[in-house]
Order: C-alpha cells, then structure tokens, then sequence
C-alpha cells in the first residue's frame, strides 16, 4: 500500500522534517537535521569563497622568447634552402 506521504509531489526537507516531527520517526529527524546543517555549512562556505574577491591577475604573457626562436628557426630553415 502506497501511504500518503509517498503519492505527495517531492518536498523540501523542512516539510520532511515537519512531517518526521509530527510522526516521531526521531532517527528520520536526525538525519534530516543533519543534512539541513551540511547544507548550511555549504551555503556559509559559497557564500564566504563569493565575497573573498580571488580575482588572480596573470598579467601579459611575454611572447618575445617565443617568436625569437620561430623567427630564429625560420631563418636556419631558410638559410638551408639556399644552400
């Protein structure tokens, strides 16, 4: 038989955890305010990460290494065909 509580839309866990209160399911409340807490603890965290402002600033890259030794390689190639 399919009870009441399991043909309901889904719910927040307030409206679980009321429900577990009002039927004396104490190992259900537990849990439900276990999860109620890590869940405030996550919110706590996103919400202290949000305002910390960890923007990272890199800076330009400097390419000149880089096309000095393109530039270097292109020329030997090019040197090679001539020869």
């Amino acid at each position: 038989m399919v009870s009441q509580s399991q043909k309901a839309a889904p719910r927040n866990l307030l409206d679980r955890l009321q429900e577990a209160k009002e039927q004396g399911w104490l190992g259900e409340v537990a849990a439900i305010e276990a999860s109620l807490a890590a869940a405030e603890q996550k919110l706590a965290a996103i919400r202290d990460l949000a305002a910390r402002h960890t923007t990272v600033h890199l800076g330009m890259p400097d390419l000149r290494g880089v096309v000095a030794r393109v530039d270097s390689e292109q020329r030997n190639e090019d040197a090679k065909g001539q020869s």
